[in-house]
C-alpha cells in the first residue's frame, strides 16, 4: 500500500508550514512531501493547474499511488485537482478545516470590503463555495476543528467552528467519512491527533471513531 502524501497549505501559507505536520505523519510510515501555490495573487485554476503537472511529473518517474492532504483552502484546492484530473487521484485524500460548503468568515470579509486585500483570489471559485463536485470513486474523509480560537469569533461566526471554519462548512457531499476534534484552525496543523486519524483514512478510508468510553467503534 502507497505510504506517499502530498501536503498543501492553506491560506497566505507557504510550503514550509506543513513541516511540522509533515513530520508528525512520517510517524505512521509516510513519506510526506509538500505543494506550494500563490494563494493570493494566483486564481484557483492556476493552483488546480500547477498541481497537476507536479502530479503528472510524479507519476512519470513513480508507479507509487499518491495520497494528499489539504489544510483549508488547500483542500479547495485538491477539489477542484480531482474534478479536473480525476485520473491522478489514485490514493486518497484528507482535508483539514476545509469549508467545502463556502466560507462564513470570507463571506463576511467580502460584506465588510475587505476581500481584495484579505483574500485576493482566494473568494473566486474556492472560499465562496462554487466548487466542483467530488468524482465518484474519489474516497475523501473531512476532519473538523471544535476548539473556537481564530478570527472567526469577531467575525460573529455562529455554531460550532474552529475558530475560522464552522464544522457545517466542512462537509462534503461524497465524502466518505467525516470527524471532529478538539482543535483550532490553526492548531491542527502541530495536533498529533490529527496526524493520527489522517494516516488513519489514507491507510484504511475511514477515522478512527470512539464511543463515550473511548472505546474504537
Amino acid at each position: 500500500m502507497s505510504l506517499r502524501v502530498l501536503l498543501l497549505h492553506g491560506l497566505y501559507m507557504r510550503p514550509w508550514v506543513m513541516q511540522p505536520f509533515a513530520r508528525l505523519i512520517s510517524r505512521h510510515g509516510f513519506m510526506a512531501d509538500t505543494f506550494g501555490y500563490r494563494s493570493l495573487t494566483h486564481p484557483i485554476s492556476a493552483h488546480t493547474a500547477a498541481l497537476g503537472a507536479h502530479v503528472g511529473a510524479y507519476y512519470l518517474r513513480c508507479n507509487e499511488p499518491l495520497h494528499f492532504l489539504g489544510h483549508s483552502l488547500g483542500g479547495l484546492v485538491l477539489r477542484h485537482f480531482a474534478a479536473a484530473y480525476p485520473e491522478y487521484v489514485r490514493g486518497r485524500i484528507v482535508t483539514l478545516g476545509t469549508p467545502h460548503q463556502g466560507s462564513f468568515t470570507a463571506a463576511r470579509l467580502k460584506r465588510l470590503g475587505l476581500a481584495r486585500f484579505t483574500l485576493g483570489e482566494s473568494y473566486c471559485d474556492a472560499l465562496d463555495g462554487c466548487v466542483p463536485a467530488l468524482p465518484d470513486g474519489i474516497e475523501l474523509g473531512s476532519l473538523a476543528g471544535s476548539k473556537t480560537v481564530g478570527v472567526g469569533r469577531l467575525l460573529g461566526i455562529q455554531g460550532g467552528h474552529d475558530g475560522t471554519v464552522t464544522i457545517r462548512e466542512t462537509c462534503c457531499t461524497g465524502m466518505k467519512d467525516h470527524i471532529v476534534l478538539p482543535t483550532s484552525h490553526t492548531a491542527m496543523l502541530f495536533d498529533r491527533q490529527v496526524a493520527a486519524q489522517a494516516a488513519a483514512f489514507l491507510l484504511h478510508g475511514r477515522f478512527i471513531h470512539t464511543d463515550q468510553s473511548g472505546n474504537a467503534i
